[in-house]
């Protein structure tokens, strides 16, 4: 049973998980409060805010996560917290509180990299196996993830410059459409027509399977400038436009690195994995299953609320890894910036 801690970027959430000895999960209770309104005001999230946010409300959110559990703080026998990587006042904030209660109630402590606990998340969801590709489309990350097993990574390719959700929140912002960016896109392009403007689709002819927004976002901006004053049609024919043009690049890519997947790992089943928040995407999530479909692969989206942040995704991950008798030093720190595929995400970092 694992408390696991989520503070790295605007949700403060805490969750109580349990994994059996066959890998099965029981989420006891999963605790989200979003930082929307603090930031709202902004469009996009303040550091600073969001660290003092966290600070106000983590314990609460902790207590709260026990009681829906039915369980004593003392009943865990670990304590999970994201230390990386995100907005690094917040990951302090939980990653502290982490290491306190551990001391405090003599715990293991479990140092979370949160893109593993996005990673692992279809295991606690759907029971999904080795090998598999994860491709996670966030915020802050766009990349294609080999998933080899619990601390066994291989990034196959990842954005230069914006990540997806990061496009998604700018584009809105540019067309006054609020935040998060996402879903307000997303309600706009339903009523426009995607065909109207040609959007570029950046480093589509390339092999490899990285991703670039940054040209995208600006060829949405001339044409915003271009047409402005912008009326409600040309908005949401923007919006549409964009999201075509996201949509298509998604796919190109899902599809080659389905084609890369088949040729390395001959005698796996292919599996796609879609993580982050840009999953909850229809129009992207229509795309993926169409690539899917046709590659003979199976697509597993987690349910929408363990595809965004939250702690239920880093109690599993601590769960996880403590199953493999994984347990971290409390001189372990707080990483603004912590890739899947360093040497140090093997099981068998600290001598375990």
């Amino acid at each position: 049973m694992i408390l696991g801690i989520e503070t790295s970027c605007d949700e403060t959430a805490a969750a109580i998980v349990v994994r059996d000895q066959f890998g099965q999960s029981v989420i006891r209770s999963n605790v989200v409060r979003s930082q929307l309104d603090e930031h709202a005001a902004f469009g996009g999230v303040v550091p600073e805010l969001a660290a003092r946010a966290h600070v106000t409300f983590l314990d609460h959110i902790i207590a709260q996560a026990c009681r829906e559990a039915n369980i004593a703080l003392g009943d865990v026998d670990a304590i999970a917290a994201t230390a990386g990587p995100g907005l690094v006042g917040g990951v302090l904030v939980g990653l502290t509180t982490a290491k306190a209660l551990a001391a405090a109630l003599d715990k293991p402590l479990l140092a979370i990299n949160h893109l593993e606990a996005h990673a692992l998340t279809a295991r606690m969801t759907n029971g999904v196996q080795f090998p598999y590709l994860m491709l996670l489309v966030s915020g802050g990350h766009s990349q294609f993830v080999l998933v080899r097993g619990v601390g066994d990574y291989e990034r196959w390719g990842t954005t230069i410059d914006d990540a997806l959700g990061e496009a998604f929140d700018k584009v809105a912002k540019l067309l006054t459409l609020g935040h998060p960016g996402g879903p307000a896109v997303e309600a706009m392009a339903k009523q426009g027509d995607p065909r109207r403007f040609k959007f570029p689709r950046p480093l589509l002819r390339e092999a490899r399977l990285d991703f670039s927004f940054s040209g995208l976002k600006t060829a949405v901006r001339l044409q915003a400038e271009a047409l402005a004053p912008l009326s409600d049609r040309d908005v949401a024919d923007i919006a549409a436009s964009f999201q075509a043009a996201v949509a298509e690049v998604v796919s190109v890519r899902a599809r080659q690195a389905l084609d890369r997947f088949k040729a390395e790992l001959p005698a796996a089943a292919p599996q796609l994995v879609v993580a982050g928040g840009v999953a909850a995407n229809r129009a992207i999530a229509a795309a993926l299953t169409t690539v899917c479909n046709k590659a003979g692969a199976t697509l597993i989206v987690p349910p929408i609320a363990l595809c965004t942040d939250n702690g239920a995704m880093v109690a599993w991950a601590g769960a996880e890894r403590f199953a493999l008798g994984v347990a971290d030093g409390f001189d372990v720190t707080a990483r603004p910036r912590w890739p899947l595929d360093l040497p140090d995400m093997k099981v068998n970092y600290h001598g375990s």
